[in-house]
């Protein structure tokens, strides 16, 4: 016998939740879809029809306490929140994680100077508060909030630049890394840049969240962005919803995180965007042989410069050696393959350049904190 479920949430959502939760429409699960942008009127006497077993949804200030009113006692996913409500088991990925990632990036540019731009909201609040954490104190991030940008619709671009935002933008210190808490605020950003003439990424490099590719993708210039792994809080939502309707006693006191992607580097910011020369060399030389077996030295030999001098440089601009840059930028490829493929871990330390996949392990290990394997199943 099959549950009918109610997923009610906006298209973007559904867009981002449905191939993970298409197997579970072979595991007895019916959904049935229905826009969170219905009049409230529309959606009472639509679930009131319905009945429906269980309740999928996103959560949006001013909507999601009155959608938990009309089904209460019915089994409830809230997806996109940490918040918690009785009975509900709520999803969401780690926000404060989301700015450790976009100020990472950032400061692997070289950069000095640092702002957000937020929206508001508690997961911008949260996000924000994750990137100044991961700049630390010693370094100053200036903070602009764009009230009223939530009221546009997500896939929309046509708002102009407050007067507000161009005053901000005007008098912080370039060059700067800015840090949008999602990926429709990084294309507005995008845009008041290009208006005033502010070059983007060289006086100002911008990385947005969610790596929306429908945003990122129409952006100009593209914009870089930190990944969410939506099928893997998808897969969590379907099967909390299967332990709701399985009556199965779990815990329901604590939100259900999972943790981000890296950041997904385009136009917008990149570590190519240095005056110096011989950096844009070595970057370009590196991010061209990830693969490849190669090595400082041969680097050094190849581009014929002195090691000392790139090692002093690498030091005084991106604050790593040469050796660590190459690190990074294998793990980022690495994540990317491991979230978006099927390849064995051996073939994706192949793929990225480590002799054996031990040594993958272990580099990515010490970058991310956690073993490939594991990454592998939180996204």
């Amino acid at each position: 016998m099959s549950h009918q479920v109610a997923i009610v949430m906006s298209e973007v959502f559904l867009r981002r939740l449905t191939p993970s939760l298409m197997p579970f429409v072979r595991r007895d699960l019916d959904f049935r879809v229905m826009s969170i942008h219905r009049p409230q009127a529309e959606l009472e006497r639509l679930l009131s029809e319905l009945e429906p077993d269980g309740l999928i949804t996103e959560w949006l200030p001013d909507k999601t306490e009155s959608l938990l009113e009309l089904v209460l006692g019915t089994p409830t996913v809230i997806v996109d929140t940490d918040f918690q409500y009785p009975g509900v088991v709520s999803v969401d990925v780690d926000d404060e994680a989301v700015g450790r990632e976009a100020a990472r990036a950032l400061q692997q540019s070289g950069l000095r100077h640092f702002a957000c731009l937020g929206n508001g909201q508690p997961y911008s609040d949260q996000r924000i508060q994750g990137f100044i954490d991961w700049v630390g104190p010693g370094a100053s991030v200036t903070v602009h909030t764009e009230s009223g940008f939530e009221d546009t619709r997500y896939s929309e671009s046509f708002v102009q630049p407050s007067r507000e935002l161009r005053k901000w933008l005007i008098e912080l210190p370039w060059p700067v890394g800015i840090f949008a808490v999602h990926d429709p605020l990084g294309r507005y950003l995008c845009g008041a840049c290009q208006q005033l003439g502010i070059k983007v990424p060289d006086e100002v490099a911008v990385i947005g969240a969610n790596n929306d590719e429908l945003v990122c993708g129409l952006t100009h210039p593209m914009l870089s962005s930190v990944s969410i792994p939506w099928n893997a809080i998808g897969e969590v939502v379907g099967e909390s919803m299967q332990g709701l309707l399985a009556r199965e006693k779990k815990d329901l006191s604590m939100p259900r995180i999972v943790p981000p992607g890296g950041v997904i580097l385009r136009h917008s910011a990149n570590h190519f965007s240095v005056d110096d020369a011989m950096l844009r060399r070595a970057m370009s030389y590196l991010s061209d042989r990830l693969q490849d077996p190669v090595n400082v030295t041969t680097l050094c030999s190849d581009l014929r410069i002195a090691r000392r001098t790139l090692e002093r440089k690498f030091k005084e601009h991106y604050r790593c050696t040469p050796w660590e840059m190459l690190c990074q930028l294998r793990v980022n490829h690495a994540k990317r393959l491991l979230a978006e493929t099927n390849h064995p871990i051996s073939l994706v330390a192949e793929l990225c350049g480590f002799n054996e996949p031990e040594q993958m392990t272990v580099v990515f290990k010490r970058l991310t904190g956690i073993p490939p394997s594991k990454f592998r199943r939180a996204n």
